[in-house]
């Protein structure tokens, strides 16, 4: 299938959060998200971006039964290690399931360590739902290192009344 992978723009926004949403369907969980295109256009492409994006976009012949030519996409940002330096994290890799199985994941994920390559990161991470084995034996079978299993590591988060609460802590003297 002939497809290409490009910097994501602004009006791509509609199509990013259709993707979003999909995916939270495919991960079980669609009520989790709460941002709009809006805020992506915001987020993304201001003066001083919060995430970078890729999209797949496929020619109008070869467009989805539902008329969309951009078919997936892949959301990333740096971050730093204090062990290894700069590091670019993979937020979101999807392709529409009828894209499927032609290279166009690869590519988003090529191409985002690529990218991240350039910028003199030294490793790229991601996340994924430990019931997901189809994505991570695609990442393994790609080289990718399971740290849940091999190092240990928990990733936590504060969100809500955590964060609200921990936030409140610091004008506390």
């Amino acid at each position: 299938m002939n497809f290409k992978i490009r910097a994501a723009k602004k009006d791509d926004s509609k199509d990013i959060s259709r993707l979003i949403m999909e995916l939270a369907v495919y991960e079980k969980m669609p009520d989790r998200v709460m941002i709009s295109y809006k805020e992506l256009e915001r987020d993304g492409f201001s003066s001083n971006p919060f995430f970078q994006c890729l999209v797949a976009e496929v020619p109008e012949e070869n467009k989805s039964k539902e008329g969309h030519t951009i078919v997936g996409y892949a959301l990333y940002f740096y971050t730093y290690s204090t062990w290894k330096g700069p590091s670019v994290f993979l937020e979101d890799l999807y392709v529409m399931p009828d894209f499927r199985g032609q290279g166009i994941g690869k590519s988003l994920m090529s191409k985002v360590a690529q990218v991240g390559k350039e910028k003199q990161c030294v490793r790229l991470q991601l996340l994924m739902r430990d019931w997901n084995t189809p994505s991570l034996d695609f990442y393994v079978a790609k080289g990718a290192q399971d740290l849940t299993a091999s190092e240990g590591w928990h990733f936590l988060r504060f969100d809500g009344e955590a964060l609200d609460k921990l936030a409140n802590e610091a004008s506390i003297d």
